[in-house]
C-alpha cells in the first residue's frame, strides 16, 4: 500500500493519509509518557475517481471519531472493527493503516523530544574573555573585587548576602554543593536578589522554577539536573515538592517506581532515577514551615533597615532619570558569568580542619559544622587559580589546599549565619526585637502590645506573636498591672544579642589565632598531607619540585 508521510504542519492536528483512508490526530499528541499514546482520531475514507492515480487532498466521506490509547491492543481492535463496519472497509486495510500511523507518530514524538532536550550549548569564550576572567580569578583581593562587580551589575546593598549567595551558586560544580534560602518579609526583595545573582550564572547551568508539582522532579532526564543550579522563585509554591528537593540535597539522587501498561495491556513497573548533585536556591517568608529544608541550607536574612530602603529608592530614582550606566552593568554581568565557565571542579583539602571548632552556642551543630567546613572549602575552590595544584601520591588525584586566609574570609562572611544558628529566635522575631531596642529610649521601662505595634507599625496579632516568642526565649518579662488589669512587658537585657555576637566572633578569631601560632609555613612544607612511599611519575612530581 502506497503511503504518505505524516503531515506535522499543525501540531494540534497531525494528518496521515494513504490511498484509501485519511486519519487526523485531533489535538495532537502528548510528548511525555513514552509508555502510552493517548490520542483522538478522526478516520474517513478518500473519495476520488478510479481513473485518478492520486487522491485529491481533503476529499473525504464518512468519518469515525474515537479516543483511545494506541498502545492498548484491546482498544485498537475495537476501533478497527468499528471503523470497518461504519466505513465498509476491510479490517486488514484499517489495521495496516493504524500500524503505519503508530510508526509515524512514534518517530514524530522522538524527534520532538530530541529537539526539546537540546539544552543551550555552553558558550565558547574568546581568548580575550578567557584572559579577562582569569585575571579576575587571579586578583589579590578576589572576594572584594567580586563583591564590587556584583554591586556594579545592579544589585543594591546586601553586600554580605549577595556575595554569600554568589559563592554558593558557584558551588554547583562541586561534588558537595551548598544550598541557600533567602528569608524576609513580603516585598523586601528576596526574589529580586536571587534572580539577579542567578543572572550571573550561565543560562545552560541553571533551571528557574516558579511552581512545582509533587512529581515534577522525577520527570527530568536521568542526568539533566546534574551539577545544575535550581532556583525556586517562591518555596510556598513548591511545598508538595519539598521532599524530593531534600533527597536531592542529601542523597544526590531521587528515584521512584511507577506502574504502566505495555503494548499488550499488561501492567508493569518501572524505576525512574534522577541524579544530582544540585545546588538549590529558594526564597520564602515562612521560616519555620521549611525547617527540614532550612537545616540543609544556608539561611540569609534580608536587610529590612531604613538605610537599605533609602539605597533602593535612590537607585530607582536614578534609573527613572536615566542616570544608570547600563553598559557598565552588562560588562560586570558578563565578566562574572565568564568567570563561571573557567572554574573547574577540583578537590579541596583543608589541612587545618581538625583544629577548627564551632561555638558551643550553635544549635544543631552536626549539620552546621559540615556546612561550615564546606563553605571554607568553597572559598578555596573559588581561589583555585591562586593555589598550587598538588597530587595525591596514592591515587594521583589533583587537589588544592585551604589556606589560613581562606578560613579568615569564610569566618568573616558567615559569622552572621552562625550567630543566627545560635539564636533561639527566628530571624524575623530577632529583627523586630533589635529594631524595637533601637527605638526604645529607656531600655528599662515597660511597654505594651499597643506601644510595640505602633512603634514597629505591625498588626496586633503580629505584635502578640513576637511578644510570645520573646517571652518563651526569656528575653522579656511579663508584668500584670492589677489596677488597670493589663499586661506590660520589660526587656530582660538590651545587650544579650550583642554579647552573643561578640562571643561567637571571639571564638572564631581565637581558633584562627591558635592555628597561626601552632602551624608555621615551614612545618607544612616539610610534612606533606598525603605522604605515601610509592613511585610516582614525573608528571605527578613536577608540581611539588
Amino acid at each position: 500500500m502506497a503511503t504518505a508521510a505524516l503531515l506535522t504542519t499543525n501540531p494540534n492536528q497531525l494528518e496521515y493519509q494513504n490511498q484509501l483512508i485519511k486519519i487526523a490526530v485531533l489535538g495532537g499528541i502528548r510528548l511525555d509518557g513514552l509508555d502510552r499514546m493517548r490520542v483522538t482520531l478522526k478516520i474517513q475514507t478518500i473519495l476520488y475517481p478510479q481513473s485518478e492515480e492520486t487522491p485529491p487532498s481533503g476529499a473525504g466521506g464518512l468519518a469515525v471519531r474515537h479516543n483511545l490509547d494506541l498502545y492498548n491492543d484491546t482498544q485498537v481492535e475495537k476501533l478497527i472493527r468499528k471503523t470497518a463496519t461504519k466505513l465498509e472497509i476491510g479490517t486488514s486495510v484499517i489495521e495496516a493503516s493504524i500500524n503505519e500511523l503508530i510508526e509515524e507518530l512514534e518517530q514524530y514524538r522522538l524527534e520532538s523530544l530530541k529537539s526539546q532536550d537540546q539544552s543551550p550549548k555552553a558558550k565558547q569564550l574568546t581568548e580575550k574573555e578567557k584572559n579577562e576572567a582569569l585575571e579576575l580569578l587571579q586578583s589579590e583581593n578576589l572576594l572584594t573585587l567580586t563583591n564590587e562587580l556584583i554591586g556594579q551589575s545592579g544589585i543594591i546593598g546586601e553586600e554580605t548576602n549577595r556575595l554569600i549567595m554568589y559563592l554558593i551558586f558557584s558551588s554547583r560544580k562541586r561534588e558537595q554543593p551548598l544550598h541557600i534560602i533567602s528569608l524576609g518579609s513580603s516585598g523586601t526583595g528576596k526574589t529580586h536578589l536571587q534572580e539577579n545573582i542567578g543572572n550571573l550564572i550561565p543560562d545552560e547551568e541553571k533551571i528557574e522554577i516558579t511552581t512545582l508539582s509533587e512529581n515534577a522532579f522525577y520527570y527530568f532526564g536521568q542526568q539533566e539536573l546534574k551539577h545544575k543550579l535550581i532556583l525556586i522563585e517562591d518555596l510556598d509554591g513548591a511545598e508538595s515538592a519539598l521532599y524530593p528537593i531534600r533527597e536531592l540535597q542529601s542523597k544526590k539522587k531521587i528515584s521512584k517506581t511507577i506502574a504502566f501498561k505495555n503494548t499488550k495491556g499488561e501492567t508493569k513497573s518501572q524505576n525512574i532515577t534522577v541524579e544530582g548533585p544540585v545546588c538549590v536556591g529558594g526564597a520564602t517568608t515562612r521560616e519555620q514551615i521549611y525547617e527540614d529544608n532550612a537545616n540543609r541550607s544556608f539561611l540569609i536574612y534580608l536587610d529590612e533597615s531604613p538605610e537599605q530602603d533609602d539605597k533602593i529608592m535612590n537607585y530607582q530614582r536614578k534609573a527613572s532619570a536615566g542616570n544608570i550606566d547600563i553598559e557598565k552593568q552588562l560588562l560586570a554581568v558578563q565578566l562574572l558569568r565568564n568567570s563561571q565557565y573557567i572554574l573547574q571542579n577540583i578537590r579541596v583539602v583543608n589541612p587545618y580542619a581538625e583544629s577548627l571548632e564551632l561555638p558551643k552556642e550553635v544549635l544543631k551543630p552536626r549539620r552546621t559544622n559540615a556546612h561550615y567546613l564546606q563553605f571554607i572549602e568553597l572559598i578555596t575552590y573559588y581561589h583555585q587559580f591562586q593555589r598550587t595544584k598538588q597530587y595525591d601520591q596514592t591515587t594521583g588525584e589533583e587537589y588544592i589546599e585551604t589556606t589560613i586566609e581562606d578560613i579568615k574570609n569564610a569566618n568573616e562572611l558567615i559569622k552572621e549565619v552562625l550567630i543566627r544558628k545560635a539564636d533561639t529566635l527566628t530571624g524575623r522575631s530577632r529583627n523586630q526585637l533589635e529594631a524595637f531596642k533601637t527605638i526604645l529610649k529607656n531600655k528599662t521601662e515597660t511597654f505594651t502590645n499597643a506601644q510595640l505595634r505602633t512603634t514597629l507599625r505591625i498588626a496586633k496579632s503580629t505584635a502578640q506573636y513576637h511578644l510570645n516568642a520573646w517571652l518563651d526565649a526569656g528575653l522579656i518579662t511579663k508584668i500584670h498591672d492589677k489596677e488597670s488589669q493589663t499586661h506590660n512587658y520589660r526587656l530582660v537585657s538590651d545587650k544579650e544579642y550583642k554579647i552573643l555576637e561578640n562571643k561567637i566572633d571571639t571564638i572564631l578569631k581565637t581558633v584562627v589565632t591558635n592555628i597561626e601560632n601552632s602551624t608555621s609555613e615551614q612545618d607544612r612544607t616539610k610534612t606533606p598531607i598525603r605522604s605515601v612511599k610509592t613511585t610516582t611519575t614525573k608528571k605527578k612530581q613536577q608540581p611539588n619540585e
